[in-house]
């Protein structure tokens, strides 16, 4: 059996990529309610969110993170042999991002939300997300960087399916915004390109997805 034939792998990546487009969609939406001020924050991207807006914009990013490394790992179990160094290395880089912002966003719901709702912050200020001025929110965006590059060599190892040409271009324009992630905290403007996110990394998981559901070779 070659890598790309493997059956039990294909279907782990398309349902993995579907819940990664389902989820990155939800965040999406919430995100723009939040820059809105619809959840009761000041709005724009530079306000501390309230219980609210952790639970609409944590919970799907929590989720999102699994099934990320879900798809990377079933990438990898797919990729042509003679790419398994960058399925690899994209499997890596996916771990990473998955560690970091599970324990940045279980954090956040189970014990910061929580304690902001009932007025019990005493003791935790340390551990409020507070966009470009906190602790965790330096460590997202290092976790998002590692997603990103993730991307990029995910890119490398994609199988000669039909369809793997835009998933590939999309990967590659997702790892792009690496830089514009990592440096945000030095200059918090870059948020304006890092917010493409919002639309390559649904776009590209929406691409495999589609690579993923027929088996047939390019």
């Amino acid at each position: 059996m070659t890598p790309h034939n493997d059956e039990a792998a294909r279907r782990v990546a398309f349902w993995a990529a579907i819940a990664c487009a389902g989820t990155s969609i939800a965040y999406v939406l919430g995100q723009l309610l939040e820059w809105q001020g619809l959840l009761g924050s000041a709005g724009g991207p530079e306000s501390a969110s309230t219980p609210l807006g952790i639970a609409v914009l944590l919970t799907p990013s929590l989720l999102l993170g699994s099934s990320f490394l879900v798809l990377v790992a079933a990438l990898h179990r797919i990729a042509p042999v003679e790419a398994r160094v960058f399925s690899q290395i994209a499997l890596a880089f996916a771990t990473v991002y998955t560690t970091l912002i599970s324990m940045v966003y279980f954090t956040q719901l189970t014990l910061v939300g929580p304690r902001i709702a009932s007025g019990d912050t005493a003791g935790i200020e340390y551990l409020f997300f507070v966009p470009y001025r906190s602790f965790l929110f330096a460590v997202d965006l290092l976790g998002y960087s590692f997603m990103c590059i993730a991307t990029l060599f995910a890119a490398l190892a994609l199988p000669t399916l039909r369809g793997a040409r835009p998933a590939r271009s999309l990967l590659l324009l997702n790892g792009a915004l690496t830089p514009f992630l990592l440096f945000q905290m030095y200059e918090p403007q870059l948020i304006w390109i890092a917010a493409l996110w919002g639309v390559t990394f649904p776009a590209a998981v929406i691409a495999l997805a589609r690579m993923f559901r027929k088996p047939q070779s390019a």
